[in-house]
């Protein structure tokens, strides 16, 4: 595993560059999945509130209307997208913002941690209904002219989603392509669709005013306004993407993306399936496709469900993202990761996670069965996951000294908004909420299990490495057997005397004329400029230590730095190519010789590190020249 280190200091700021291409390219990644909530979104909080009548069709639609306004617009849109971590965003970059990984047991910034672990949890069960209710309302809009095709809705969406889980490990890209213009397109359409609703009832507009949404949550009743605002949330998910993939595209071409596209054609949809309500309250079976003229629903159903999919592929995109930073900050297990386009790093594959998401997002298709009772499910993991947003952008606000007074009430604002979200989608917890929130709690669990299973057999390891002058006067008094040529040894500390070398030493007493300390070093920092990823410390009798750092977005090419490092002067003749890699291989045994962890939680992190990914595997280092060194270490 690699070891993690601290970067100091506010982010600088890199000019981002506005290119047309990247605002249409963010429409796909960024806003596939807020985008296709209309399919569901509004039509959910108007039965939540019952019967369709004028007063809850304007209430509702002025309630959506101010939370895409303020939740996205305003909260995300302008003020989150400023929390970044050198260009980069998501609960991740804040974390390493807030240094939570490095802070003492038992600390306020260790509790951040565990916040943070469960926020990147609710990702993932995000990421498994996000998919299943997108797709499933699509494939709904059949019903409307073909009700006889109703059995067949459920068997054509685990089709649907069984073809896009199997492509994923051909990579994406020859799809990627075709994201962003597919999304603007799908945007247009709706837009016209909202503006022929709003045409029948120009009455509609008056949902602009936020009045329209308090009058109505006050007079509706606490059971009612609760329910309704649980459903209205479902418009807002897809809007942590926005902070999640501003790396990938730029803080202005994300914002640019919104102001000028997405908010307009989303809050022109919703006030026109509002209009239509209106004018036909019969309507709320399917607002969203009784919007489209009837010799067009067929191809809408169609356009639909491509638009689901992207924003399927782009959830799915999301969590290989997530797990692989994860994995560089030692929050899992190494897995095998595949990389899909050779010019384009951010395009991997994790066949583990593809398949767990494919088992989840499947089973809560067969589970739930309708987009309807999905809604149930869904919105509880991604409201709790913006008030975790929001409490760790407060805080790094206050670490980088903006006004605490400024900063409580700003954020405060925002919280109070999203903890009402939080208490409303609590409503729904028996009918489905608990699906994500299981999920969630399972994956914070073994997250926390291998960090602090982790912490505890490096510090076993440490009290068993010896100090580097220690080995260097034992090898010179009691020289060993010098074979020609050079080694190198992969070890997870930037100090000290690698296990498999002391133990290879003491039983077979030779040593190569040269060796090399290989330690790759994550940062917190996204990324590492390549003029400082080498660095490399002489040890003595023929040894160098040669650290690797590497910032947490970015994949540990071990084997392309060695080569890099071999042209230095200081490692001159010696070949990649033609040395033997020495690793360990620790076999765990769990007992209750130190605290830390229960016993069979230990023996759980002794299960995750016997079926993680080899380092030799990992790091991409040819399997004939690896030489391993078995070694037992109990905890």
């Amino acid at each position: 595993m690699a070891q993690v280190l601290q970067v100091e200091g506010r982010p600088r700021q890199y000019p981002q560059k506005l290119p047309a291409a990247a605002v249409l390219t963010a429409l796909g990644v960024v806003y596939g999945d807020i985008g296709t909530s209309t399919l569901y979104g509004l039509k959910q909080a108007v039965d939540a509130g019952g019967p369709p009548t004028p007063e809850t069709v304007i209430g509702t639609v002025s309630l959506i209307f101010w939370a895409l306004l303020l939740i996205v617009g305003l909260k995300y849109a302008i003020l989150i997208l400023r929390a970044d971590n050198r260009g980069e965003g998501g609960i991740v970059a804040l974390l390493a913002l807030l240094d939570a990984r490095h802070a003492p047991r038992g600390s306020a910034r260790a509790s951040l941690l565990v916040v943070g672990l469960i926020g990147a949890a609710l990702l993932y069960g995000d990421g498994v209904i996000t998919p299943a209710i997108s797709v499933l309302s699509a494939v709904e809009g059949l019903k409307i002219d073909a009700p006889a095709l109703a059995p067949m809705v459920v068997p054509i969406t685990i089709a649907i989603l069984i073809g896009l889980f199997l492509v994923q490990r051909k990579g994406t890209e020859f799809v990627g392509n075709i994201f962003g213009p597919v999304m603007f397109v799908w945007f247009v359409a709706i837009a016209l669709l909202g503006l022929k609703g709003i045409m029948q009832s120009p009455a509609i507009l008056a949902a602009i005013s936020p009045h329209h949404a308090v009058l109505y949550l006050s007079h509706a009743g606490p059971g009612i306004a609760f329910a309704v605002l649980g459903a209205a949330f479902l418009t807002l998910t897809g809007a942590e993407a926005m902070y999640a993939d501003m790396g990938h595209f730029g803080r202005l071409p994300i914002q640019l993306g919104w102001f000028a596209i997405v908010s307009p054609a989303l809050m022109l949809n919703y006030l026109g399936q509002g209009g239509l309500l209106l004018a036909d309250p019969h309507a709320a079976e399917n607002p969203f496709y009784l919007l489209v003229p009837r010799w067009g629903h067929y191809p809408m159903v169609a356009f639909a469900t491509v638009a689901t999919v992207i924003a399927s592929q782009a959830i799915i995109s999301g969590a290989y993202s997530l797990t692989q930073q994860a994995m560089q900050l030692g929050f899992l297990p190494r897995m095998r990761v595949t990389h899909t386009a050779s010019h384009e790093k951010g395009q991997i594959y994790i066949p583990l996670v593809n398949w767990l998401l494919a088992v989840g997002t499947l089973s809560a298709v067969l589970l739930f069965r309708s987009s309807d009772a999905l809604g149930g499910a869904y919105g509880i993991a991604v409201a709790m996951l913006m008030a975790i947003t929001t409490v760790l952008a407060a805080l790094v606000a206050l670490k980088w000294g903006y006004n605490p007074v400024l900063v409580v009430a700003v954020n405060g604002f925002f919280l109070v908004i999203e903890l009402v979200f939080v208490a409303a989608n609590m409503t729904k917890l028996v009918e489905g909420g608990w699906f994500p929130l299981l999920l969630a709690a399972v994956l914070a669990f073994l997250m926390l299990t291998w960090r602090t299973g982790w912490k505890l057999l490096e510090q076993e390891r440490s009290k068993l490495r010896q100090p580097e002058d220690t080995f260097i006067e034992w090898v010179i008094n009691t020289p060993p057997i010098r074979l020609p040529g050079a080694a190198a040894i992969f070890t997870a500390a930037s100090t000290g005397i690698p296990l498999c070398l002391t133990h290879h030493l003491r039983h077979n007493h030779v040593l190569h004329e040269r060796v090399l300390f290989i330690a790759s070093i994550i940062v917190d920092a996204p990324r590492v400029d390549p003029s400082e990823r080498i660095k490399l410390v002489p040890v003595g009798a023929g040894i160098t230590r040669v650290l690797f750092y590497f910032g947490f977005m970015e994949t540990p090419d071990v084997m392309e730095g060695l080569r890099l490092a071999c042209r230095k002067p200081e490692l001159a003749g010696i070949d990649p190519e033609n040395i033997t890699y020495y690793f360990r291989r620790v076999m765990v045994i769990a007992t209750d010789k130190i605290a830390g962890m229960s016993v069979w939680r230990k023996s759980l992190f002794a299960t995750m590190h016997l079926n993680a990914n080899l380092p030799a595997a990992y790091f991409g280092v040819p399997p004939t020249q690896v030489v391993e060194v078995g070694l037992e270490v109990e905890i």
